[in-house]
């Protein structure tokens, strides 16, 4: 078995990060809806946690943020003239289509793609299928540039299958790997996984409050395309009543790492048998036994899983093989949260023996955690260097980094903001610098 290596890729918050409360569903997005926002502060964070897990010696990658206000969707939808009189235009017509097309929901980098390991598929190659994210409009404008993203990163043909995003429509919404976990022994081996769905495309589905965005059709299409064993592959139905209670993707009521599973119980439809299916695929395809952290409604309701977005912690290997969970800050200011963190971490029944909270309230009022910013990506050491190497996170790319944040970021930003062509402008010269820092050639529309 080759040596691998689990590879976070985080998404750069980009240039007009702010408050627009576009996400039904997601709680802490419609309550702090117009809220000022601070975009440097924002980058700074994410960044930070880059650099901390780069410094704990974890291998950590960037990606880009995308362009907003996209000029290219307004002018599909019929707007015309100049860059500033359509994003007046477009504010006058509608002030939500503006701030849908301002959105910098890309730097939520676990709804870019699902992956799957050399290791786990058929043909031995590392899979990605970028998400659809049919669910939102203002998401759905993104997997153009994520594509071409990816497709600059893992380049190689012979290693790296980069496909289409699945058909876009309301029968095949993808979320990309909010909704995936991938459990295994060491990354290099054969592993088990677990794609999470919240309604089925073809069936008639259960009315709630919010609605779900991951279809069943749409995982079962990314475990053929990937090449995936059938007994490496478990679909898990999201609990209704999780979903209504602010838990709009599955990485917000559980986290799994390795052969590690931290689960709110009421997190799926029949947690129990799930749990059963984990436990009986692990032993088969594994080799090795689930742990599995139960948190029971008793100790964190689902309203305080999602408040202070426990589930959406990281879970890390340290390189003397310990765990730790880099949780926000929020489950730190919770005492029933971190009680909790406290006994699992004292606990000698679970590999975690460590707790890192870092603030990321920029992200957190928004709904994005630490494991929103993070794309997983299993790579073996050929793998890993045949990957385009600047986008590998270092000391030298960071400090490069932050001083572009500093330089081309504002401290402030209130949604009516974002009709200022300053600001597209700003946007712009900025993007164009960091994809010549970076080397990558023209991605964004405005380059061609």
């Amino acid at each position: 078995m080759s040596k691998a290596y689990e590879v976070n890729f985080d998404g750069i918050v980009g240039l007009t990060h702010n408050y627009s409360g576009l996400s039904f569903g997601n709680v802490a997005s419609l309550m702090n809806k117009e809220v000022p926002s601070n975009p440097k502060q924002a980058a700074l964070q994410g960044l930070d946690k880059m650099k901390y897990l780069s410094d704990m010696g974890i291998k950590q990658g960037i990606l880009l943020p995308q362009e907003r206000p996209h000029i290219p969707t307004l002018k599909a939808l019929g707007f015309s003239g100049n860059d500033e009189h359509i994003l007046k235009a477009a504010f006058k017509y509608s002030k939500a289509l503006l701030h849908a097309c301002s959105s910098t929901s890309s730097m939520w980098a676990a709804n870019a793609a699902t992956v799957s390991p050399s290791a786990d598929s058929d043909d031995r190659k590392l899979h990605i299928t970028p998400a659809n994210l049919t669910s939102k409009f203002h998401r759905s404008i993104e997997p153009a540039i994520t594509s071409k993203m990816f497709n600059v990163i893992f380049s190689d043909t012979d290693l790296f299958t980069v496909h289409p995003i699945l058909p876009p429509s309301n029968y095949f919404t993808d979320e990309g790997a909010a909704n995936h976990t991938r459990f295994c022994k060491e990354f290099g081996g054969k592993g088990v996984q677990l794609f999470c769905y919240g309604k089925y495309g073809f069936r008639d589905n259960q009315v709630t409050r919010f609605p779900a965005r991951q279809s069943f059709e749409a995982s079962e299409a990314i475990a053929r395309l990937h090449q995936l064993e059938s007994k490496q592959v478990i679909f898990a139905k999201q609990n209704p009543k999780a979903i209504d209670a602010g838990v709009f993707h599955n990485d917000v009521i559980s986290v799994g790492h390795q052969n590690v599973f931290l689960y709110h119980e009421e997190a799926f439809a029949n947690t129990p048998e799930i749990i059963a299916e984990l436990e009986q695929a692990l032993r088969a395809v594994c080799r090795t036994n689930l742990i599995a952290i139960k948190v029971p409604s008793s100790r964190i309701t689902l309203e305080d899983a999602v408040k202070t977005y426990l589930f959406n912690s990281q879970i890390v290997t340290l390189p003397d093989a310990s765990m730790r969970l880099v949780a926000p800050s929020e489950c730190q200011e919770s005492d029933n949260v971190r009680q909790f963190i406290d006994e699992m971490i004292a606990s000698s029944t679970n590999p975690i023996n460590s707790v890192k909270y870092m603030n990321l309230h920029q992200s957190m009022r928004n709904g994005g955690g630490p494991a929103c910013l993070r794309l997983r990506i299993v790579l073996n050491e050929q793998e890993l260097n045949k990957c385009n190497q600047n986008f590998i996170l270092n000391d030298e790319l960071y400090k490069k980094l932050v001083k572009w944040v500093n330089k081309h970021y504002r401290d402030q930003l209130l949604p009516h903001d974002l009709t200022d062509i300053s600001l597209l402008n700003e946007t712009r010269t900025a993007l164009d610098e960091l994809t010549k820092l970076l080397k990558t050639g023209p991605i964004y529309d405005f380059q061609r």
